[in-house]
Order: structure tokens, then C-alpha cells, then sequence
């Protein structure tokens, strides 16, 4: 199943995984990130409007990245592309934009590291199936 190009069901499931991979993340640091973005346990309960937010957004990147991969080639697509391609926009795009909106906003180091960590281990994994399953 195609849509411009691109194949859906690689984009959905990397979508979901994505999404999966931030559950977890944040499930296990909860309490450190808790502290660095400086709320109370009950403020950070997610509302089902952002849990349905992030999906989207997660499926929206899935969706770009396979787009950034495919024009590697259809003859490159492949688990080591997908990685790679994964880690330049990380490298280039979110985690830049942490360090920006972080130093702005005076977080602290360690929310960096919490979210860049998360964007980082999205983008492997979202990589990793698109590059394994194809664009």
C-alpha cells in the first residue's frame, strides 16, 4: 500500500513504534523528567488529546523520514541507510532545536539529555523499520 511513493504500512508501523519508544522512555525516566521540566506528578498526566497529538506526530515523522530515506534511492534503502539517514536528522534538526529552546527557556541539562535521548531512539527505531521494510 503506496502513497506517493511511499510505502504506508512501513510509515504506520514506525509511526506506532515511535510512539511505543516514547511510552517507554518517558515510563522509565518519568521521575527525573518529572524534576527537570519542573511540574508535579499530577500536572504531567497525559489528557487523551495529547496521547492522540503525539500519535499523529509520530506518524507525521515517520512519514518525512521515509521520504528523507527514499531519495537515498530505491537501491539504498536498506538497515544501515535507514540508520544513518535517522542520526542526520537528529543530529541536524531536533537535536539543534533542543539545544536552542532548551538554553532559551533555561532548562536544565538534564531535560536535554531526557529529550534528546527519546528523539534520538525514535528516530533509530522509526529508521530501522522503514529502512528494513522498505520506503
Amino acid at each position: 500500500m503506496d502513497f506517493a511513493g511511499i510505502n504506508i504500512f512501513s510509515v504506520l508501523l514506525a509511526g506506532f513504534a515511535g510512539f511505543a519508544t516514547g511510552a517507554i522512555w518517558y515510563t522509565v525516566l518519568s521521575k527525573q523528567w518529572i524534576k527537570a521540566v519542573g511540574l508535579t506528578p499530577e500536572e504531567t498526566k497525559p489528557k487523551p488529546f495529547l496521547l492522540i497529538n503525539a500519535l499523529i506526530c509520530q506518524g507525521v515523522m515517520a512519514f518525512v523520514l521515509a521520504g528523507v530515506i527514499g531519495h537515498l534511492g530505491t537501491g539504498n534503502i536498506n538497515l544501515k541507510n535507514g540508520l544513518i539517514s535517522a542520526f542526520f536528522v537528529f543530529f541536524g534538526f531536533v537535536l539543534t532545536t533542543q539545544l536552542v529552546n532548551h538554553r532559551f527557556q533555561k532548562k536544565p541539562w538534564s531535560l536535554t539529555l531526557i529529550d534528546c535521548g527519546h528523539w534520538l531512539a525514535v528516530l533509530f527505531i522509526q529508521g530501522a523499520i522503514i529502512g528494513l521494510i522498505g520506503v
